[in-house]
C-alpha cells in the first residue's frame, strides 16, 4: 500500500457540546498519585476518511493484517472493530476482516475515537450526598452505579453524575474520584472538589490512614475475628477476576464478627489497603465467600435447608461500605460518616434472622 493521504496522528473526535467535559482518568482500579495533565483540545468537527491504494507488496494478506502493518498506532482489535462497523470499505464496498487484498484496490478508513478517548459527558443522575463543602463530597453510592467509565460502561456512571452536579470537577483529575466501589457494592465514597483536596486524600489513602469499614454477609460460620494479609493481583487465567498472587500488591483486611447465623456470618471488614475486589477475594480465600458473589463463589455452600433458598436468591455480593473516616483536607479535623444498610441487605438479614429460628 502507498502512504495514506491523511496524517493519522491527530485526535479523531467529534466536536463536543456544552454538557461534555474532558477529564483526566486512567483504568487502574487502585488509588494512585494524580500527575496527569488535562487535555483541553476540542478535536475536529468532522471525521475525515483515509484512503489507501493497495500495492502488490500486500497481495494475499487479510485486510485487517494489511491495515495493521500500515497503521501500527492502532491495535489490530480496533481495526477489526472498524471493519465490523462498516467504517472500512474496499473499492467502495463494505469489507470483511478476513477478506484478502491483492493489489490495486482502494481502501478507505473512517477512524473513530475509542470511548476511553472521548471527553466524558455530564449526566443528570441523582446522587445521595451525605456531606458536601467546598473541598469534598461524600456520596452514598447505590447498588448498580458504576463509579468510573470503563469497558461496557462509558455512560451513566458516578463520574458523569459528578460532572453534572459540580461542573468544575472537569478541572480535577478523574473528576475528583480517589477510590472506588464495585458496581454492585453500596456505600460511602469521598470525592475531592479541588486538586489540593485530592492530593491530600490520595496521600491519606497511601498512608493507610483513611478509615473504611464494610458490612458483609459471608457464607459459613466464621469461628473468630481475624486478619487476612495476602497480596492481590489479576487472576492469571481470568483477567476480569482478581486473585491472591505472589507478585500482587500488598492487601490487608481485618474482619470482626457482628452477628452469627446458622450457615452464614455478618462481618465487619476494615481495610488497610484498597485493592480491587479486596474483601471479596480475601473472604473467599479463607473459605467464607460473600453471599451473592457469583464471581468468587465456587459451587454450593453448606447451610441449613431453611436458609439455602434465601442465600441463593440474593442477586449481588452482600457488601456495603458502611463507615468512612478521614482527616479533612482543609481543616485537618477528623471527620466520619455512616450509611445505613440498603434496603436489599436489610431485608436479607431479616429473612435470615427469621429463618434461623425455624426448625431445620
Amino acid at each position: 500500500m502507498t502512504e495514506p493521504k491523511k496524517n493519522l496522528s491527530g485526535d479523531y473526535t467529534k466536536g463536543s457540546g456544552s454538557t461534555t467535559q474532558r477529564v483526566v482518568c486512567d483504568a487502574d482500579h487502585d488509588t494512585q498519585p494524580f500527575d496527569e495533565e488535562l487535555d483541553d483540545e476540542a478535536g475536529v468537527d468532522e471525521l475525515v476518511p483515509l484512503e489507501f491504494s493497495v500495492s502488490a507488496e500486500y497481495g494475499g494478506m487479510r485486510l485487517d493484517q494489511a491495515l495493521a502493518r500500515l497503521l501500527p498506532e492502532y491495535s489490530r482489535s480496533r481495526l477489526q472493530d472498524w471493519i465490523a462497523q462498516g467504517l472500512v470499505t474496499l473499492n467502495g464496498a463494505a469489507a470483511s476482516t478476513r477478506q484478502k487484498v491483492w493489489g490495486g484496490e482502494t481502501v478507505a478508513v473512517l477512524p473513530q475515537a475509542h470511548p476511553a478517548e472521548q471527553p466524558y459527558q455530564a449526566e443528570d443522575i441523582a446522587l445521595d450526598i451525605v456531606y458536601e463543602d467546598d473541598s469534598i463530597l461524600v456520596i452514598n453510592k447505590p447498588v448498580g452505579l458504576v463509579v468510573h467509565p470503563g469497558s461496557g460502561n462509558w455512560q451513566g456512571t458516578l463520574l458523569n453524575a459528578l460532572l453534572h452536579h459540580a461542573p468544575q470537577l472537569a478541572e480535577v483529575p478523574r473528576a475528583g474520584i480517589v477510590h472506588r466501589l464495585d458496581k454492585d457494592t453500596s456505600g460511602l465514597l469521598v470525592v475531592a472538589r479541588t486538586l489540593t483536596a485530592q492530593t491530600a486524600l490520595v496521600r491519606q489513602l497511601q498512608a493507610r490512614s483513611v478509615r473504611r469499614e464494610y458490612l458483609a454477609l459471608a457464607h459459613g460460620e466464621v469461628a473468630r475475628n481475624g486478619m487476612v494479609d495476602a497480596p492481590i493481583g489479576r487472576h492469571p487465567g481470568q483477567r476480569t477476576k482478581m486473585a491472591v498472587v505472589k507478585n500482587g500488591k500488598p492487601a490487608v483486611t481485618h474482619y470482626r464478627i457482628e452477628e452469627r447465623f446458622p450457615g452464614c456470618t455478618l462481618l465487619r471488614c476494615k481495610l488497610e489497603t484498597g485493592r480491587t475486589h479486596q474483601i471479596r477475594v480475601h473472604m473467599a480465600l479463607i473459605g467464607h465467600p460473600l453471599v451473592g458473589d457469583s464471581t468468587y463463589l465456587k459451587g454450593p455452600q453448606k447451610c441449613p435447608p431453611q436458609l439455602r433458598a434465601i442465600l441463593a436468591a440474593f442477586p449481588r455480593q452482600a457488601l456495603h461500605a458502611e463507615r468512612l473516616g478521614l482527616e479533612h483536607p482543609v481543616t485537618g479535623a477528623w471527620v466520619e460518616w455512616q450509611a445505613p444498610l440498603p434496603q436489599d441487605m436489610q431485608q436479607l438479614l431479616e429473612q435470615v434472622r427469621s429463618a434461623a429460628h425455624e426448625p431445620a
